[in-house]
């Protein structure tokens, strides 16, 4: 993005002909700088995380290491923890390595730029961002090209895709809300975002077959109540979800595409979100569910997640033949699972009470809105101009009594129904 002050991760890719592609991803090397028991690591593991407030960053590491040592800067050297991924022309991961590096990144792009590359691939001499760029531009197209056959797998193996309108809140000089703006989700997001799963998988498997203890992204299946109550939901619409008992990540998806052009799309995915379990940090890999993967990590963010640097440790364990001096893994895992809901349920205290003071003046007038959820105090609606989710009491819904259905997520009145 625009704004953001610390790379985590830098990107290459080479186009092997018709053999597919070599894909290298190099992220930060954190480790290198905070060494296992040190102060700057205590302090990084009681943070757990960076916290990301609007128009504010609670660092988990202090600026100097975040935004200079270990911030992969353009045209600077700095030290890395490399994957090299080989993937087939099908998409398909064939083989991958890890090993430790030091990079030289030749540009910082923003995922408007790449957007633009991506858009003018065929008109290259008129299109102005691309002869800006255009020493590294063919290296773009190849990133470009391997995503698409990437996404190909993804649809293959049914990961679950929930879309949902991403917002950017906008603020004046007294640092109050001026404007929340949406905030479209283009292929240059969804290109890194592919290559950031592939390293995270390469790393799990990695680990899981080097018997190596360390942290894994667990993302379970939903429980057996959630499940019955969500079939129960869905079957009130004339919607069916298949699996029987055990349905899979392609089953969700399946109704996600059928219901995608409903006017009550919105509540369906929420339902279907609130089915499944919360994802954790665990020292045992069960899989991830959602992403449809066997074996999960995070390795890709080691400065702003202290999970991503236990990864980074123990996979330079293997690559050095040493020993990994870690804490007792279980109490990271449910320490680190701890402090990212804290810092979840933090930044949304703060925006809730920024969106409070942003309406204030908006008091009487009229919005569209849309229903997103539905309890038996009320419903919940968001506000379709300025992206505000807000609670409209039951006693607001006019002069009736109303009883709530939870198998229908209903409101039903003695005269009115209302879901």
């Amino acid at each position: 993005g625009e704004d953001a002050r610390d790379f985590d991760d830098a990107v290459f890719c080479k186009e092997n002909g018709d053999c597919g592609w070599t894909l290298i991803v190099a992220i930060a090397d954190v480790s290198h700088y905070v060494g296992v028991g040190s102060q700057l690591d205590t302090e990084a593991y009681l943070r757990g995380n960076s916290v990301y407030f609007p128009n504010h960053v609670v660092p988990m590491l202090p600026e100097k290491l975040s935004n200079g040592l270990c911030s992969l800067n353009p045209l600077e050297d700095r030290f890395c923890l490399v994957c090299e991924i080989h993937i087939s022309a099908e998409g398909e991961i064939q083989k991958y390595q890890f090993a430790e590096g030091i990079m030289h990144s030749h540009a910082r792009m923003t995922y408007t730029q790449v957007a633009q590359l991506i858009a003018h691939q065929d008109d290259s001499s008129s299109s102005e961002v691309r002869k800006q760029f255009a020493s590294i531009a063919p290296h773009v197209d190849d990133l470009c090209n391997l995503y698409k056959v990437l996404h190909k797998q993804r649809v293959k193996r049914g990961a679950i895709d929930f879309e949902s309108q991403e917002t950017r809140i906008l603020f004046d000089k007294q640092r109050k809300i001026s404007q929340i703006i949406p905030v479209d989700r283009t292929d240059a997001h969804r290109l890194i975002e592919e290559c950031m799963l592939c390293a995270n998988l390469c790393s799990a498997l990695f680990l899981e077959r080097a018997e190596i203890p360390a942290l894994y992204r667990v993302h379970e299946g939903p429980s057996e109540d959630r499940l019955s109550s969500v079939r129960e939901f869905l079957a009130e619409l004339g919607i069916g979800l298949g699996g029987g008992e055990d349905p899979d990540p392609e089953h969700y998806q399946r109704v996600l595409r059928a219901v995608k052009d409903r006017d009550d799309a919105a509540i369906i995915q929420s339902i279907l979100l609130r089915s499944m379990s919360q994802a954790v940090y665990q020292p045992e890999n069960l899989g991830h569910f959602g992403l449809a993967f066997d074996a999960y990590t995070h390795f890709t963010s080691p400065i702003r997640r202290y999970p991503d640097l236990v990864v980074h440790r123990a996979i330079k364990s293997k690559l050095l033949k040493k020993p990994l001096k870690l804490k007792d893994i279980i109490k990271i895992a449910e320490h680190c699972s701890g402090t990212e809901r804290t810092a979840d349920e933090a930044t949304r205290d703060v925006e809730s009470w920024l969106k409070c003071y942003f309406m204030q003046d908006k008091v009487g007038q009229i919005f569209e809105g849309t229903v997103v959820g539905v309890t038996g105090f009320g419903l919940f609606v968001e506000l379709d101009e300025v992206y505000i989710e807000g609670l409209l009491h039951v006693t607001e819904l006019g002069n009736d009594y109303f009883n709530y259905d939870k198998s229908k997520h209903a409101i039903i009145g003695e005269r009115t129904t209302l879901s």
